[in-house]
């Protein structure tokens, strides 16, 4: 499986970031596949954004429920992550994740900087 992310480099403070992540080698639809969104500050660890089931259902960080939507397109098998309210301290590497059965596939990430 491979994942891409791509997205603008650079968001201004209170804007909507918008992110797609291009998932080849795997239908996003496939059983058992759990995709996810995963970002990491500059200096920090890996933060979980949420996800987005094979059934379609998704699952959000509690801390950035209300700020968060992640969506998928099944015919091109691409996933949606969109944020708003940007702030600063949303700045960071943005992945794009897969685990299937125990195994976990990443996209290389894409930097995300909020700044104005």
């Amino acid at each position: 499986v491979q994942l891409q992310e791509s997205g603008p480099g650079l968001v201004k403070p209170s804007q909507t970031l918008s992110l797609t992540c291009t998932v080849s080698g795997a239908s996003i639809t496939s059983n058992y596949y759990y995709w996810t969104w995963i970002r990491q500050p500059p200096g920090k660890g890996l933060e979980y954004l949420g996800a987005i089931f094979y059934s379609g259902n998704t699952y959000y960080s509690p801390s950035l429920k209300s700020r968060t939507s992640i969506a998928r397109d099944d015919a091109k098998n691409l996933l949606f992550l969109q944020m708003n309210s940007l702030k600063p301290e949303d700045t960071g590497v943005y992945y794009c994740n897969a685990l299937f059965l125990g195994m976990e596939f990443w996209g290389q990430g894409t930097q995300v900087t909020v700044s104005s």
